[in-house]
């Protein structure tokens, strides 16, 4: 049913429920907003997300769920505790080891898109394959499974600029898994989508998760409360899981 052949490779993370895919552990996050004054965004954190699960960060805007998924992305360093995936630690690696970590390991699909609007759809998803030496071949094929996926494949040559918010964020999600990371995380992924594309986005979640993947998704939008591909709902308050 899926044209995204490559990937059902075989995943080097992959546990079949033996060990723990992400462990958080005592993760705290201080922002300093001046030298008087700090923001404590994460207090405390310890959680595990099981390899090839959905999990869904719940919480009102301020909450910590956005900065517990950036910590996850190695988009920043936690002030304080560890993250692990696979064992590896993860959480306060130096900046280029971090983002080559993100180019082989994640996908992320954003509020806002963060699309290059000047280019192509199918420039835009190349993008994340160029730095990891794929011939032009392998990244034209694997642009085009990612596209057929994300159903975008027939705006595959429309410059991101007259793309409708819906296309933008499929197109943002061909791109989060052209490179067929084995962690997506997901930032507010509905905010700026009507019912019906957000109806679309779900399902399109649901094929990455019947593909194993792992997902992540920050979100205070009520449309993942339900769903049955969901395998845990986690309750962010003040920088605090809620049990």
């Amino acid at each position: 049913k899926c044209c995204f052949n490559y990937c059902l490779e075989v995943s080097n993370y992959r546990s079949n429920g033996k060990y723990e895919m992400i462990k958080i552990i005592n993760l705290n996050k201080i922002f300093h907003e001046n030298t008087k004054k700090e923001f404590h965004a994460l207090k405390n954190i310890n959680l595990e997300i099981k390899n090839s699960s959905c999990v869904i960060l719940k919480g009102i805007s301020g909450s910590g769920k956005s900065t517990l998924l950036s910590l996850i992305g190695t988009l920043q360093k936690p002030t304080s505790g560890d993250i692990k995936i696979d064992e590896e630690s993860i959480a306060k690696l130096p900046d280029l080891h971090a983002s080559n970590f993100r180019a082989k390991n994640l996908g992320f699909i954003f509020q806002a898109y963060n699309l290059f609007n000047e280019l192509s759809v199918k420039d835009n998803i190349s993008i994340p394959l160029i730095p990891l030496g794929f011939s032009q071949k392998d990244i034209d094929e694997k642009v085009s499974e990612a596209l057929k996926l994300s159903n975008i494949f027939h705006k595959k040559d429309e410059l991101v600029f007259n793309l409708s918010g819906g296309e933008k964020q499929r197109c943002a999600i061909a791109r989060a898994i052209v490179n067929n990371p084995e962690i997506i995380l997901c930032d507010e992924p509905t905010a700026n989508l009507d019912l019906n594309n957000s109806i679309r986005f779900v399902e399109i979640l649901k094929d990455l998760k019947n593909l194993n993947k792992t997902i992540i998704v920050a979100s205070h939008d009520p449309i993942f409360d339900d769903l049955d591909f969901v395998d845990k709902i986690i309750h962010i308050k003040n920088g605090i899981i809620c049990e």
